[in-house]
């Protein structure tokens, strides 16, 4: 699950006035950042929300940790052994990258910090900085192909600087982080080396800027949502208690992607939690017959359908009657907007990559991955599965020139460094998790609701807030609710739960009139679970 990423009206250059004035002056002798040293870069800025003007501080910099093992005393220790074998070999470690906006005038002890991170594994954090809760967000187009550069930001009015001071990550090898030493991969890049590098990072933060006493948050998207959900164990580990978590299109239990039946059959589940996701995506794109107005009712039809007769039917395996399996394909059908006599080939079984290249097959059309609303060519008619996601292709390029040009000109960080919005490990990452209770890492797809449900019973006072977009297939809105139902908390903590779901894709804040909601519903989940008073 990678997270890549109105016309346009403006030149990037031409900026508002506001921004230009807040840019630091840049000395063409300043050298490029250090790498695998604590650094940073601070400027001043300001973005108005909601009407009013709020000063900040930012902050680019880097901290330095370590994988599971390491010791600060690691380097006396092998000074004073020097006949060791292994007195002198370097340990692996990371250098992470991160962006940090501190409300001016506001005292740390009244005043939430909320740390953002993106997923995929592999990707930076650009998605949610320039396009979410930034003070400068990138103009993009909602739903069409944005045009190639120049492109522009704007003050961002959905900021959440108003409630919050925010600490943008980049992970481990991604963005402005780098990873360097014997077995760096191994030592950051999994499930569980990933989680303990966060922790320790966020420890780090809390002390170099005095935050240990502020209300905190995470908020993650996509595989950051795992991330997250493991954080809150972590953390507890580190005599850290949250006051909340934002999960944005999560993905906690990898058992409910619906990946190819043909690859793993008799696992059915997936196919029940992301119909419903299909069928908001054949709505949105007039494929339903006697569409309904109102796209909540119909979906809570086929909830209804998917965990009853549909879930019951795929149970059956083969030994589903044929009359039976012909109904339940005219009304997948119904539901799809795909074919029933395609249906019954797939046997009744619908790959998310396929759906994408089916629906709007006699368009040659393909939908996206991150958000079905958007559209391309398809690559391939003969294929099985789309060839890419037309979502990323339409938006990616403005976020990545847009943070590298606020990056350089902005913070003034980044001259001679690569920025690497995302890089290719999610094929070769260590997916084992070992959660609460185990003597040691599973050896299956990770699920780290264990780890969520053990964080909220030892801290009762922690407040999950689950969100997503109804168009999104790489992780369905219903996969985050099923997930929720089945986490192992008394009754008395599930109420600290609470759902949002919106009329856009993973990336929900593209779509401008969504980000303005989702903003308005993390601002308040903020508010109410701060304890200040």
């Amino acid at each position: 699950m990678k997270s890549t990423f109105l016309p346009i009206l403006t030149a990037f250059a031409a900026t508002t006035a506001a921004q230009a004035a807040n840019t630091p002056a840049k000395d063409d002798a300043t050298p490029a950042p250090a790498l695998f040293q604590p650094g940073e870069i601070t400027s001043n800025g300001s973005v108005t929300v909601g009407g009013a003007r709020i000063a900040y501080r930012a902050v680019a910099g880097t901290l330095v940790v370590h994988p599971k093992g390491w010791s600060d005393t690691d380097a006396i220790d092998a000074g004073a052994d020097k006949d060791a074998k292994d007195a002198k070999k370097p340990k692996a470690e990371a250098s992470m990258f991160y962006t940090a906006y501190f409300k001016s005038g506001a005292p740390a002890a009244g005043r939430p910090i909320t740390f953002l991170f993106n997923g995929g594994p592999g990707s930076s954090s650009i998605w949610l900085h320039m396009g979410a809760f930034g003070p400068v967000r990138v103009q993009t187009a909602d739903r069409d192909h944005t045009p190639a550069a120049p492109y522009a930001t704007v003050n961002n009015a959905e900021s959440l600087l108003d409630v919050s001071d925010l600490v943008f990550i980049d992970a481990p090898g991604t963005g402005f982080s780098r990873i360097a030493g014997p077995d760096k991969e191994a030592a950051f890049y999994g499930v569980d080396q990933d989680i303990h590098a966060f922790s320790k990072f966020i420890v780090q933060f809390l002390s170099r800027y005095q935050r240990w006493n502020s209300p905190k948050y995470l908020l993650g998207e996509s595989y950051g949502t795992m991330r997250a959900a493991g954080l809150t164990l972590a953390l507890q580990k580190e005599g850290i208690d949250l006051n909340g978590v934002v999960l944005l299109s999560d993905i906690l239990n990898w058992d409910l992607i619906p990946d190819d039946p043909q690859l793993n059959p008799g696992v059915d589940l997936p196919y029940v939690v992301s119909l419903p996701t299909y069928a908001a995506t054949a709505w949105y794109h007039q494929k339903v017959a006697d569409r309904p107005a109102d796209l909540r009712a119909f979906l809570d039809e086929v909830e209804r359908f998917a965990t009853g007769d549909y879930a019951a039917a795929l149970m059956q395996g083969s030994t589903l009657p044929a009359d039976k399996r012909r109904e339940i394909a005219g009304r997948l059908s119904a539901y799809t907007g795909l074919p029933a006599p395609y249906l019954l080939r797939s046997d009744l079984r619908i790959e998310y990559g396929a759906f994408q290249k089916e629906l709007l097959a006699d368009q040659a059309l393909t939908t996206g991955t991150l958000d079905t609303r958007f559209t391309g060519a398809t690559l391939d008619p003969l294929s099985k599965v789309s060839g890419y996601d037309p979502q990323s292709a339409a938006l990616e390029a403005a976020y990545v020139a847009a943070f590298n040009s606020y990056a350089l000109d902005t913070l003034g960080y980044g001259k001679g460094v690569e920025h690497k919005p995302s890089v290719g490990i999610y094929g070769s990452w260590d997916y084992k998790h070992q959660p609460p209770g185990a003597d040691k890492a599973m050896i299956a797809l990770p699920n780290v609701l264990p780890d969520l449900a053990a964080a909220m019973k030892q801290n009762p006072t922690l407040k999950v807030m689950v969100s997503g977009g109804y168009f999104d297939v790489s992780t369905p809105y219903f996969s985050g609710v099923y997930e929720m139902r089945h986490l192992p908390v008394p009754e008395s903590i599930r109420a600290n739960i609470e759902y949002r779901y919106y009329q856009s894709g993973h990336m929900v804040y593209v779509n401008p009139a969504v980000l303005k909601a989702f903003h308005a519903d993390v601002a308040d989940f903020i508010r109410r679970t701060d304890n200040i008073r």
